[in-house]
């Protein structure tokens, strides 16, 4: 099994120990990097950043600084060695495909060919509105979507390839050097959607990233099974993969603390499984019985964001205790 790690907070502001104020300035990105380079010393396959440029609601205050994705991606590739590095999505609508192609190429030359290159079709209003870029109704980001998921795999496995569609139009488009990987970086198409996203998955995608539990996790694979039926594809050759936080502790009284500062209020018991399991807290023992839960649904890669991940700890007890003792049944 393999697994991978976002890093969705650059500061870790979300109540810092006493005495420690959120980093700012250059030890931003050493957060980021130090938690990357253990990542990949614990045999974590994968670190994703979120393409963002001003911080989430679900993760922190709107002013707590973050990185810009793609350029700290570049710094990561130089300053890791083995682990793939991807973004936990990129929004199609923020640049031209044809320059994203450009951009992602670089990286997997830069890294020696680890790109998993990440996209969806943007959702954040206020970002949008922020810098500048027009907010399309969903239908219409999809479209977009569509066509920019098209354009990067012309651009890295064509010679000088045009592309005149709806949106965007490029003529003889010269991308060297080209990916180090063939026939180009894999293409994971983020979200759930059933009539939209996980089509375009079939047709275009390596990879799907969906949310939830067991139960919606069987439900939007099974759709993504009938598309694959309709379009003659095995739905074996798309990566099946699926992003949550951990809040993992060596014992209930570790887990106690732990929980009275992350989470104050408590974790959901009811209501939506999307909700419901957004957080996979426990012991070892008990993130693992969670997560086998999920690989039996029929996931392939499990994508964790650990809330405490400047301690480095969790980064080790998953690495040692939770991935050895889980299992693809199927």
């Amino acid at each position: 099994m393999k697994f991978g790690i976002q890093q969705p907070s650059h500061t870790f502001p979300q109540k810092p120990p006493p005495g420690q104020e959120p980093a700012t300035g250059h030890a931003i990105f050493q957060n980021i990097q130090r938690v990357a380079q253990e990542a990949e010393r614990t045999g974590f396959d994968s670190f994703w950043v979120m393409d963002h440029f001003i911080q989430i609601p679900s993760v922190a205050g709107l002013h707590e600084p973050i990185l810009e994705s793609w350029t700290t991606l570049a710094a990561l590739a130089a300053s890791t060695s083995a682990i793939k590095l991807g973004t936990m999505i990129t929004g199609t609508p923020y640049r031209n495909p044809a320059l994203l192609a450009k951009m992602g190429a670089t990286i997997d030359v830069v890294s020696n060919g680890r790109l998993f290159m990440g996209i969806g079709a943007g959702w954040y209003e206020q970002e949008f509105r922020a810098y500048g870029y027009e907010f399309p109704p969903t239908p219409e980001r999809m479209k977009l979507l569509e066509e920019a998921v098209q354009i990067l795999i012309k651009v890295w496995t064509e010679g000088a390839p045009s592309f005149m569609g709806r949106y965007y139009k490029m003529k003889n488009m010269i991308c060297e050097p080209r990916p180090v990987q063939r026939p180009h970086p894999p293409i994971m198409i983020g979200g759930g959607g059933e009539q939209v996203t996980l089509r375009l998955v079939t047709r275009y995608g390596d990879a799907c990233n969906i949310f939830g539990g067991p139960t919606d996790t069987r439900h939007k694979l099974s759709v993504l099974a009938r598309h694959c039926e309709r379009a003659g594809r095995d739905p074996h050759t798309i990566l099946k993969t699926r992003l949550g936080q951990m809040l993992i502790a060596r014992n209930e009284q570790e887990l106690a603390r732990k929980m009275s500062r992350y989470f104050p209020a408590g974790l959901p018991t009811s209501g939506p499984e999307r909700m419901v399991w957004g957080v996979i807290a426990g012991t070892p023992e008990q993130c693992r019985e969670k997560c086998q839960q999920l690989l039996d649904a029929g996931l392939d890669y499990l994508i964790f964001s650990f809330p405490d991940a400047e301690a480095l700890e969790p980064l080790h007890l998953f690495a040692e205790q939770v991935a050895p003792k889980l299992h693809d049944h199927r």
